[in-house]
């Protein structure tokens, strides 16, 4: 999830003619440059910090990285185990590591400025396993639950995210690739493909007001019956965490900034700044580095288990136009002008020396997914 895009101040869009100018909120368009901390301390594993900068609500520009700094793990009154910036700027590892349940920790960061950041320590906590991530058809779509306990009610308070995986196919086979001025029968299959898509958003739940720390069936996410993803096979992968009331307040407060957006007379966003502070200096900074370990579970879904009054998109565009080339009657593009370029990819060879071919949208997979296989995938 951006942290930025929730956290900034919103801006609706006026629409405009020739004669009049568009309007510019002055938040919108001021340069800013606060610290986006991205992550978790993971206390039974390796933890991922990712630091970018924020931009204008109004530019196209990607977010800027923030690479060469040093970043640190620090107990309270303990050791310090350091982050590594890996080879995906901006983003830090640290090594496996294991920390005591209760014990108190932080992220100290110095960036290359060099200014010095660190979070407020925070108690590490243990995340219970997760006890099932079930389904069930419901009148708008496949409905995904999660169930978990703690049997020492020591949890309370639960962080979700997701990864959602689907198996999809082009509308149309390629048998034959055009390789240095030559067509030849083709080596890889571009017609089965696989993609994965991250949340947007988390999913909370507690059990502060009830007698034992037991969720049965928390909603999730929910899926439309004709959603692409339900057409051949689905997944969703669940990581849970235990969280701190303070943690679920911020990222409670970050879900409904995320929908105050996109209306011209909603409420603007709050500008939550979460638990991480420059030190010495008043200066915002984006993020809230909790402490836990994370439990997962991956759940799997054949569209031969939905009901069969569902009828899922393949995804795919119109794709009834095949060409043959060279055309029978001298008309047309060569072979070369036509599959030469990339944009058409070849079917079949219905005659020697013809073939049949069509938009390369039609027929490669991986312009919308990847055709290596997951090894998790069943």
């Amino acid at each position: 999830m951006k942290l930025w895009a929730t956290l900034l101040v919103g801006a609706g869009l006026l629409s405009t003619t020739a004669c009049v100018d568009a309007y510019r909120p002055e938040a919108v368009s001021q340069p800013v440059n606060y610290l986006v901390v991205d992550g978790f301390i993971n206390a039974d594993g390796v933890t991922t910090i990712r630091l970018s900068r924020t931009g204008l609500l109004d530019s196209n520009k990607e977010l800027p990285v923030e690479r060469r700094a040093t970043l640190y793990i620090e107990e309270d009154g303990g050791a310090r185990y350091p982050l590594a910036e890996a080879s995906t700027p901006g983003t830090y590892r640290s090594a496996n590591l294991r920390l005591a349940a209760g014990r108190r920790v932080r992220l100290y960061i110095k960036t290359s400025g060099p200014q010095e950041y660190a979070s407020d320590f925070v108690p590490v906590k243990l995340t219970p396993p997760i006890d099932s991530v079930s389904w069930r058809a419901k009148p708008d779509g496949l409905q995904v639950y999660v169930s978990t306990h703690d049997e020492t009610d020591q949890a309370r308070y639960y962080r979700w995210d997701y990864d959602q995986t689907w198996e999809f196919t082009s509308a149309l086979v390629s048998n034959y690739e055009y390789v240095n001025h030559q067509m030849l029968p083709r080596r890889d299959n571009i017609n089965r493909c696989w993609r994965t898509e991250p949340a947007v958003t988390v999913k909370l739940g507690n059990t502060a007001r009830l007698s034992h720390d037991v969720l049965r069936e928390a909603p999730l996410l929910a899926v439309p019956p004709t959603s692409e993803k339900l057409f051949i096979k689905y997944s969703v992968l669940v990581r849970q965490y235990a969280i701190t009331p303070e943690e679920s307040a911020y990222w409670e407060m970050l879900n409904k900034n995320t929908e105050s957006i996109g209306t011209v007379f909603g409420p603007l966003p709050s500008q939550e700044q979460g638990n991480v502070h420059r030190l010495g200096a008043d200066e915002p900074v984006l993020g809230y580095v909790g402490a836990s370990s994370v439990t997962e579970k991956r759940l799997f879904v054949r569209r031969l288990q939905l009901p069969h009054t569902w009828y899922p998109s393949d995804g795919n565009p119109e794709c009834v136009f095949i060409q043959t080339v060279p055309d029978p009657e001298g008309k047309g593009p060569t072979i070369e002008e036509y599959f030469g370029t990339g944009m058409h990819l070849a079917l079949d060879q219905p005659a020697i020396g013809v073939f049949t071919g069509a938009m390369r949208e039609c027929v490669d997979c991986r312009l919308r997914g990847s055709n290596i296989r997951p090894s998790f995938w069943q």
